[in-house]
Parts: C-alpha cells; structure tokens; sequence
C-alpha cells in the first residue's frame, strides 16, 4: 500500500477535511468549530495506519498518546480569544502557543507522578 497514488489519495482526502472546515468556518463559526472538534484527523490517521498494515499496538499507542498531548492545549482555546481582543492576531497566536508549550510541560511533568511518560 505504499505506491504513489494511494499516497497522492491519503493527501488529497486529508487537505480537503482541512479546506472543507475553513471554509465552513467563514458562514458558521460554531458549526466549524464542531467540525473541528470532532477528532476527524485522528481518526483518519488511525484510518491510515490500519490500511497501511501497522500493528495493532502501534495504533492502539497513537490514540492513546493523543488523548494524552489534547489535554494540556485546551487551555488554548480559551486565552486564543481573551489575547486576539486585546492585541493583534499573530500575537495573540504566538502568545497563546507559548502558553500552550509550557502547559504541556507542566502537564508532562504531572502525568509522570502516575507513570504517562509524554516527552
């Protein structure tokens, strides 16, 4: 399953998940952000994996670190928007990615006390 067109296929399937949500985006923020919460890239990816013959424990892990590296950017979403109010979009972005890097720090720091090794 590695030829070309089935790679040229995973891209194109993907982009257009991408494209299609933005472009939701621009008539309904709410409908979009749903869209965008859905754990569709994930779900693709574990797709991917599966069709590509990986083992079940490879695939298994990757949901299961997942779950754990969404936890710590949530914070995002919420201080993204209290950032853009107050200052121009790219540094709000930046602000709230440097925000998110340290999260995920601390949280890796925190999940290690009960054995989730995340870095």
């Amino acid at each position: 399953m590695g030829s070309i067109s089935f790679l040229a296929t995973k891209y194109l399937i993907t982009a257009a998940l991408v494209v299609i949500i933005s472009e939701v985006v621009k008539y309904t923020g709410k409908f979009g952000a749903l869209i965008a919460a859905l754990p569709m890239v994930t779900v693709l990816v574990l797709v991917w994996l599966y069709i590509e013959g990986q083992p079940d424990e490879r695939i298994s892990e990757h949901a299961w670190y997942t779950f754990w590296y969404v936890v710590p950017t949530l914070p995002m979403f919420l201080i993204f928007p209290f950032l853009m109010s107050r200052m121009n979009f790219w540094l709000a972005l930046g602000a709230s990615a440097a925000i998110t890097v340290v999260s995920f720090g601390l949280f890796a720091l925190l999940v290690r006390q009960v054995g989730i090794d995340l870095l």
